[in-house]
């Protein structure tokens, strides 16, 4: 009876279904908790499945790193509210640190699919929906492996040291990393999350975006009464600015406007042979 209680007590927690609700579908499912849950679910009787269903737009973004491997992972709330928690705040930690501590590269299937501690990824979601009583959703995952490589992070509006609204991460080589480079790559992460980048240099800018932006700016300039022979002429210099505007290395440094960040990175000291290999960046919205 002690066993059946506990059961009863654990499937309650997890779905916020009654103590009678529970018991029958225990029962029904030979104390199976995840048909259990199924049980719940289907009979429209689960709390979380149905919190589940809800918009989640609000969150934390987090940063994990340890020897050569880092992991920035966004996990989704209802409220602001509920993402400034401590329950929410400790368990994106939680998430964080597993997706860390896998030895697998991962996405988020494969990740809510894992299994830590005889429970799936999915399931400490489900338990934790029912505590904080919002839908959680794991929005994003990123790695990124770095052997033979350095990183730097920031965090913009941080709830805590790890944890804010948008991270930004830089990859980088260099003979040596001093103070002077690794207070550059700092600034840099701090550029990225105020401007934004969609790619590194225009070649890596997705040729359907570019395409989008090109067939805009056509019709645009058309549509405002151009002369045929100026069109091409504005096109160009519209084009140039959509670059210098999306790419990072292109982009005005934010500390210096006068330059652009690959100026500023040819002015490092030559000794250091600095190389921005990679970058990324989570936002919350």
């Amino acid at each position: 009876m002690n066993d059946l209680l506990s059961l009863i007590k654990n499937l309650r927690e997890i779905t916020g279904a009654g103590f009678v609700d529970c018991k029958k579908a225990l029962i029904e499912n030979n104390n199976d908790i995840d048909n259990s849950i199924d049980y719940l679910r289907k009979k429209g009787l689960s709390k979380a499945s149905k919190k589940s269903n809800r918009e989640a737009k609000e969150g934390a973004v987090g940063f994990y790193s340890k020897d050569n491997r880092s992991i920035i992972i966004k996990i989704n709330s209802e409220t602001d509210f509920a993402a400034k928690s401590e329950k929410f705040l400790n368990f994106v930690d939680m998430i964080g640190n597993i997706a860390l501590n896998v030895d697998a590269n991962l996405n988020i299937n494969t990740f809510l699919d894992y299994e830590h501690e005889e429970k799936k990824i999915s399931d400490l979601f489900k338990e934790t929906i029912s505590v904080i009583g919002e839908n959680i959703i794991l929005g994003d995952l990123m790695i990124i492996n770095h052997e033979n490589f350095h990183v730097n992070h920031y965090v913009h509006n941080p709830y805590k040291s790890n944890l804010g609204k948008i991270i930004s991460v830089v990859v980088y080589k260099t003979l040596d990393n001093n103070n002077e480079i690794k207070q550059f790559s700092r600034n840099l992460c701090m550029h990225i999350a105020a401007s934004k980048p969609e790619a590194m240099d225009i070649e890596l800018l997705n040729p359907d975006t570019v395409k989008k932006e090109k067939d805009f700016q056509t019709e645009s300039i058309k549509s405002s009464g151009k002369p045929e022979n100026v069109i091409n002429k504005i096109l160009e210099g519209k084009m140039k600015k959509f670059f210098e505007e999306s790419t990072l290395l292109n982009q005005k440094y934010v500390l210096d406007p006068d330059k652009t960040v690959k100026n500023v990175i040819e002015e490092l000291p030559k000794e250091c042979n600095f190389e921005l290999t990679d970058y990324k960046l989570l936002l919350l919205n």
